[in-house]
Order: structure tokens, then sequence, then C-alpha cells
């Protein structure tokens, strides 16, 4: 019995396999993924071995939870199935010519003043407020703010500021703005599900949950240390000065086409 030839197509294929691989490890890493993929191929291990020894009634068992195994996987693994669709869906963005065609509308569409916005939460941080701004981009927010309260405001400083008032009613949750307009308070956000330290609270988590299936910025203002905070893409950028701030929104937001106006510091 000869040896099978190797080919260049296929040193190309264990590369690929073996990215892909790479690739699922970093985007479960800090879940619960690999324990129960470990104990996914415990159970096709024991299948394996019940099957060989013949033990009819086991192996039936067995055989009958992997036959649903892909069903399973789909619902076990949601979260980061969908987490690694975004991923691919955002870098495919840099390469896909129907958006650079149509890229002046979708600007169009993403016009949002930061100046009350950033002037809010230095305010806010100031006073210790907590609050949790979600500054939608492209995603489709909807879901989310069917869960809190419909609004349809102009956004200003005073609207956050009394929005997130301690003893205001909706100052519990998210507040969701999308081209210039406050279209939700009191929203609920999906918490992280990834390993993230001790020290972040509920809206830190939030914040993170919420960048990771979305494009959208969220901002974070602590209410125990008034730092401020914003979530993008799944990472957290903490303790951001008010110039940060307003870089780092001014970055990724398409504004008006006047120059961006400064804060005072």
């Amino acid at each position: 019995m000869g040896f099978v030839p190797f080919t260049f197509i296929d040193f190309i294929d264990i590369i690929l396999v073996a990215l892909i691989m790479y690739w699922i490890y970093r985007m479960t890493k800090g879940t619960n993924a690999p324990y129960i993929l470990s104990g996914i191929i415990a159970t096709y291990l024991l299948w394996v071995v019940v099957k060989t020894l013949n033990m009819e009634l086991l192996s039936s068992i067995l055989g009958q939870l992997i036959s649903v195994g892909t069903i399973a996987l789909i619902i076990v693994f949601q979260p980061e199935l969908r987490r690694f669709l975004q991923e691919i869906g955002k870098r495919q963005e840099r390469f896909n010519f129907i958006m650079h065609i149509f890229s002046n509308k979708v600007a169009e569409r993403m016009q949002t003043d930061i100046e009350p916005i950033v002037s809010a939460c230095r305010e806010m941080a100031d006073t210790k407020t907590g609050a949790l701004i979600v500054i939608g981009r492209q995603s489709d927010l909807r879901l989310i703010v069917e869960g809190g309260i419909t609004l349809d405001a102009k956004v200003s400083n005073p609207l956050l500021k009394n929005i997130f008032f301690k003893n205001a009613p909706l100052h519990d949750g998210a507040v969701i703005i999308k081209n210039d307009r406050v279209v939700a308070a009191k929203c609920i956000l999906p918490v992280t599900q990834t390993d993230v330290p001790k020290a972040y609270g509920t809206r830190h988590r939030a914040a993170i949950g919420m960048s990771e299936i979305s494009d959208a910025l969220i901002v974070v203002v602590s209410e125990e240390t008034g730092h401020i905070a914003v979530a993008f893409g799944g990472a957290l950028h903490r303790n951001l000065s008010t110039q940060q701030l307003i870089n780092f929104l001014h970055s990724h937001l398409v504004l008006h086409k006047h120059s961006p106006k400064e804060v005072e510091e």
C-alpha cells in the first residue's frame, strides 16, 4: 500500500482548517463554550465505545442524542455563532463594493451630533450619575427599542440628564439614540457572557454585551466612580477624558457636514 501524495492544495486545506479552529478559539475564549464542547466530545467518545461493545440500549440512547446534535449545537452556541457570523460580516464590509456604491446614502443616515452627548456625560460624571447610552449606527436595534419605553425627541443635554436623574422613572436601563433622536429609554441590554473583570458593574457588562451583537457605540458613566467608558466591538475603553470621548465618537460616527464643536473641559 503506497503513500497518499501530499499536494499544495492539501497544505492550503490544513492551513485554512487551522485558521478556522484558531478563530473559533478566539471567539469562544472566556465563555462556557469550551466546557460545553468538551462535554459533547466526551459524549461522542462514550457513544463510540458503547457501540463497539454492542451495548444496545445505551448505544441507542446516545445515538439519538448525537442524531440531533446539529440542532442542539445551534441552540447551545447561539450567542457564539451570532458573534462569529457578525465578525465575518464586519470583515466583509471592507471589500463589499455595494457598501462603497451606496456609501453616501449610508453616511446621510448616520448623522449624529455628539456635542450634547459628550456634555451630558461630562456633567453626569461630575455628579456620579450613572448612565448607559447606545448610539446606533447600521445595526438594527428595533428589538432593543421595543423592550423599552418608546420616545421621539431630539438629543439634548437636558433631556439626557433628566432621563438618568436618580429619581426619574426612566433612569433604569439604557437610552437608544439613532440619527440624532432619542428613540427609546429604559431599554434592557444583553449582558456579556464573556469572562470580564469582577470590577465591571452591570452597566459595563451590558455595554459590552450590546457591543458584541451590534455595531453600536455604548457610552457608560459609572455611578460608583464617575468614570466614562465606551464599549465597541466587544471591547470596553475605560477611564476616558472628555476629549478622548469626543475623539472616539468622532472617529466612529459620521457627523454633520460642519466640523464638530469642541466641548469645553
